[in-house]
């Protein structure tokens, strides 16, 4: 297997206010290592976001820009940014196109709102933070207790602790996308 397997694949991540740094710091860099090139939109560009724990990050695109065309799958990174994101209309149709097109969807912790809002996990199987278990019910998923939950182009974990096998769904979908 190739050093990079993702070379040439392009994905897109959200960042906010109170983002869960490791959720967004930890897979974009490892998916940067595998080849894929990783933008990271806010709702505004080049500003500065304040991580849950203090980390910050500037966004280098503004989500309005965002075309999903120009990627191949969407990474949504928890924190207490996507419960305000789940309300921006661009943010869900960005994640409903990427389910039309079965490219990667991946969400960890309470990213899983965010795809819950834009109505793309009836009757698939996830995990998320136990916070929104309830949610991912009540949208129709089907709820798994496991580090990663791969259904399709989904990929689901629960928290910072389960980001190893995370980012290794990641990259068994994308790499699966591109043959």
């Amino acid at each position: 297997m190739s050093d990079q397997p993702l070379k040439g694949m392009k994905i897109l991540t959200f960042t906010g206010d109170y983002y869960e740094d490791l959720e967004l710091w930890y897979p974009k860099y490892r998916l940067i290592e595998a080849g894929a090139e990783v933008v990271v939109a806010g709702q505004e560009k080049g500003v500065k976001y304040e991580g849950k724990n203090g980390y910050p990050c500037i966004s280098e695109a503004k989500i309005d820009d965002m075309k999903s065309t120009d990627f191949d799958g969407v990474l949504c990174p928890g924190g207490f940014m996507p419960d305000k994101l789940r309300r921006d209309p661009k943010v869900l149709s960005l994640i409903a196109e990427f389910h039309e097109r079965k490219q990667l969807v991946a969400a960890i912790c309470h990213g899983g709102w965010m795809p819950i809002s834009a109505k793309v996990y009836k009757g698939i199987r996830v995990t998320g933070s136990p916070g929104i278990k309830d949610d991912l019910i009540n949208a129709g998923a089907i709820w798994e207790d496991h580090e990663c939950v791969i259904d399709r182009h989904f990929v689901s974990s629960r928290k910072p602790d389960d980001l190893p096998a995370f980012c290794r769904g990641m990259i068994q979908v994308l790499t699966s996308q591109k043959s």
